[in-house]
């Protein structure tokens, strides 16, 4: 189990992040745990940690969200999340620590550059399109498996659906639970779910249920234009320390 009081400091406030994005609250969120936890440990033993909370918080958004979801979105997405994970997995061998900083900043500062471009424009709602849902939602299982940063690729295929927030909320619990459902296999074979990192998921746990809940909480009565810009700006400065790592060590 991990004792180093600095991960901690980063952990606790990913994990409560976290949780708001599964009730619902903000995609982005939850991206910022494995981030804050590869600033004291590597990303690769951050994702590993994260995975039994994450589940936890799946079971807590489930019960939260039930009945409320896009079933058009359901089947376009969890088959190509399917084959994303595949690809993580067949990868695995060849993606180094650096690898994996690398794409989980660039893949997070492409998600604030297309926030920051799109902030304050209101298109009109599209329709599905199964050749765009195949592509992100592949891109979703992949970056899912690698680091849990699959929040980007999803929201870049159902943000412009304009889906009701509640629908969005119920779709993402669904889609999400499946593929962390499914990751437990590669993980496991993979060797990440060692004693040290269950210990240390298990000793985090207990603040899944309640920042879950605090984001279903949020979802229903509260406007989070202001603490979106916050979230933001620090998506963008873990993403360009991430960058900075992964190819200091590339190079």
């Amino acid at each position: 189990m991990i004792t180093d009081p600095w991960f901690y400091l980063a952990a606790i406030p990913g994990v409560l992040l976290a949780g708001l994005a599964k009730g619902g609250f903000g995609g982005s969120f939850g991206m910022l745990a494995v981030p804050l936890m590869a600033l004291v440990v590597s990303p690769v033993q951050a994702a590993a940690i994260m995975l039994p909370i994450l589940i936890c918080m799946d079971v807590v958004g489930l019960f939260a969200w039930r009945g409320t979801f896009d079933p058009r979105a359901i089947a376009i997405m969890v088959p190509a999340a399917m084959l994303g994970i595949a690809v993580g997995w067949a990868t695995a061998a060849w993606v180094t620590e650096a690898h994996v900083r690398l794409i989980v900043g660039i893949v997070v500062l492409l998600f604030c550059v297309n926030y920051y471009a799109g902030a304050g424009k209101r298109a009109e709602p599209k329709p599905h399109n199964r050749l765009k849902g195949t592509f992100w939602g592949a891109l979703t299982g992949f970056t899912s498996f690698v680091s849990h940063a699959g929040g980007p690729p999803f929201q870049m295929y159902m943000l412009p659906l304009r889906l009701d927030p509640k629908v969005f909320a119920g779709t993402a619990i669904i889609v999400f639970a499946v593929i962390n459902a499914v990751k437990v296999v590669p993980y496991f074979f993979l060797g990440q779910l060692s004693p040290a990192n269950l210990w240390t998921s298990a000793v985090l746990l207990p603040l899944a249920p309640l920042a879950t809940l605090v984001g279903v909480w949020a979802v229903k009565r509260i406007r989070p234009d202001a603490f979106y810009r916050v979230v933001y700006v620090g998506l963008l400065l873990v993403s360009l320390k991430l960058i900075w790592d992964g190819a200091s060590a590339l190079l």
